[in-house]
């Protein structure tokens, strides 16, 4: 799907026609640079290959530096990928948020925030186990068993337990945009998007 990096601004809330105060997510999308147009002949496939935010060259590898030099353009922070363009790009082109001019909906994906280690109430949602009575005053929020006794005598992968929380790929899909400024560079949606302030989102049609 064509999409574009962007940064997440943070938050706020607009009014709908209907007088209903709606929040929504403030992201800076663009301008992105076309870093390098991948064809089947040559790559195996066919995407385009965007780079946004400015990148010091001193903070550049070599063969980073031969690749911007290769596509005319200067060094970039982060790059990404995306198929299904309807324009024909080239090298150097640059792409802006009026691609999503006319664009109802948007899936957004990002790095969640990271919450460090946390129980399986926090993680999972467990309900906890066991009694409040009887002299038991330690197993409120335990997961309880997690394997069998006699077969298989041994704990499952993927076993829902406490651990490190956050931190990872999260997909939100069909946010409804609800204004395009292009002026700013800026995409209003609907709802929220995951990831902290200033982190970089992929968003797609």
């Amino acid at each position: 799907m064509p999409g574009l990096l962007g940064k997440k601004i943070g938050m706020t809330s607009v009014f709908s026609a209907e007088g209903k105060n709606v929040p929504c997510t403030v992201i800076e999308v663009g301008p992105c640079v076309v870093t390098q147009v991948k064809t089947v002949e040559a790559d195996g496939y066919e995407a385009v290959q965007v780079g946004f935010i400015e990148k010091k060259e001193k903070h550049t590898t070599q063969p980073e530096m031969g690749h911007f030099k290769k596509a005319g353009v200067t060094p970039k922070r982060h790059l990404a990928e995306f198929k299904g363009f309807e324009e024909a790009y080239k090298a150097g082109d640059v792409i802006t948020v009026d691609l999503f001019e006319g664009a109802e909906y948007v899936d957004v994906i990002g790095t969640s925030k990271g919450k460090g280690f946390k129980g399986v109430v926090g993680r999972h949602g467990f309900g906890g186990v066991g009694q409040t009575t009887h002299g038991q005053h330690n197993r409120l929020r335990a997961p309880g068993s997690v394997g069998a006794c006699s077969y298989p005598a041994k704990v499952f992968k993927g076993t829902r337990m406490a651990g490190q929380t956050g931190n990872e790929r999260v997909t939100v899909q069909n946010l409804q945009v609800l204004k395009i400024m292009p002026e700013h560079n800026l995409l209003l949606i609907k709802g929220s998007v995951p990831g902290c302030k200033g982190s970089i989102v992929i968003i797609e049609k």
